[in-house]
């Protein structure tokens, strides 16, 4: 699997969908993802999947710079539900299908969402792989050249794999994404109601050999104790390729924001939450310096978070290649 920050042909996206898990804001909620999805436009193609009922409304607040893609969907984290693009090394792309419960059940129905990578494959006339294990996307990131980052609190939950061990889920990992060494982190944001510590809520991976974390030093921070956990595994931690890894800690301000490290690497970009809050400032400013070379887009992030992440959690990036069939 190609990093997030390799070259990518498009960006995926789910139109919101289920009015009772937006809590009243699924309105605002459309129009944030219109933003983000223009906002990603600016940079690469993005192509927004429509459940069928919605197509009419999504191509008029869209507009011509998103394509519509009509596929019957449950709820719109595309980052979870749909597929995970993997590349053979000569330009060859194709598509895994991992299972998705739901978040461990926690919210029904999703069987039209578990259906969505087989639906894409079909579009894009892609080979699709399926994986034997319960994965959502926003619970790791790669490197591209080997090395997988998760959390324990996702991945060995009860409630994804109860049947794999730790070394079966690293064998499985290995197998479809091409990865063979796993870094574990322990528990994700302990205000993440919703995904059981996805690692996009509280990291980003930068580039080979360099995370970028949210461990608060301040000791009244939620999110301290899981912080400095999760940054003394780092500092003892390596790569595939040997290399250590160093870590560049963000510091939100107190509270910490689950928000600002959900951001999404674009081709030449990086499109980061803004909450309007105190915090922003210092945070733009943060990750400004961890990519020198991108061009930082802010777009509303408060009623993402709402609904229960942020733009990472909406997107998932295609890499750039030809589709192996």
């Amino acid at each position: 699997m190609p990093a997030e920050w390799e070259p990518h042909q498009a960006t995926l996206m789910e139109w919101p969908t289920r009015m009772e898990l937006w809590r009243g804001l699924i309105d605002q909620a459309k129009r944030d993802f219109t933003t983000m999805a223009n906002a990603v436009a600016a940079f690469e193609p993005v192509v927004m999947v429509v459940d069928p009922s919605q197509v009419a409304e999504a191509r008029a607040m869209c507009g011509e710079g998103v394509e519509i893609l009509p596929i019957p969907i449950d709820d719109s984290w595309m980052r979870d539900n749909g597929p995970i693009f993997v590349t053979d090394g000569n330009g060859g792309v194709a598509l895994v299908q991992f299972h998705f419960n739901g978040w461990g059940e926690a919210y029904a129905p999703y069987d039209r969402d578990t259906q969505v990578p087989e639906r894409i494959a079909s579009h894009l006339g892609m080979r699709r792989y399926q994986a034997p294990m319960v994965l959502e996307g926003g619970s790791f990131f790669v490197d591209g050249e080997g090395t997988l980052l998760t959390t324990e609190q996702c991945l060995l939950h009860p409630n994804r794999n109860p049947d794999l061990t730790r070394e079966q889920i690293e064998q499985t990992l290995g197998d479809f994404l091409g990865v063979d060494m796993v870094i574990w982190l322990g528990d994700g944001h302990p205000l993440d109601r919703d995904t059981d510590g996805h690692v996009d809520a509280i990291a980003q991976y930068v580039r080979p050999g360099v995370i970028l974390l949210d461990a608060p030093d301040d000791p009244t921070d939620l999110n301290h104790a899981a912080g400095q956990d999760n940054l003394d595994r780092l500092r003892t931690a390596h790569d595939s390729a040997g290399r250590p890894i160093e870590v560049v800690v963000f510091e939100a301000g107190t509270p910490s924001s689950t928000a600002y490290l959900n951001h999404y690497l674009v081709n030449g970009g990086v499109i980061v939450p803004a909450d309007g809050e105190p915090n922003d400032d210092a945070a733009f400013a943060q990750i400004r310096a961890a990519y020198p070379d991108r061009e930082l887009v802010t777009v509303p992030g408060k009623t993402i978070l709402a609904g229960g992440g942020g733009p990472h959690c909406i997107t998932q990036q295609i890499p750039v290649g030809t589709p192996l069939t």
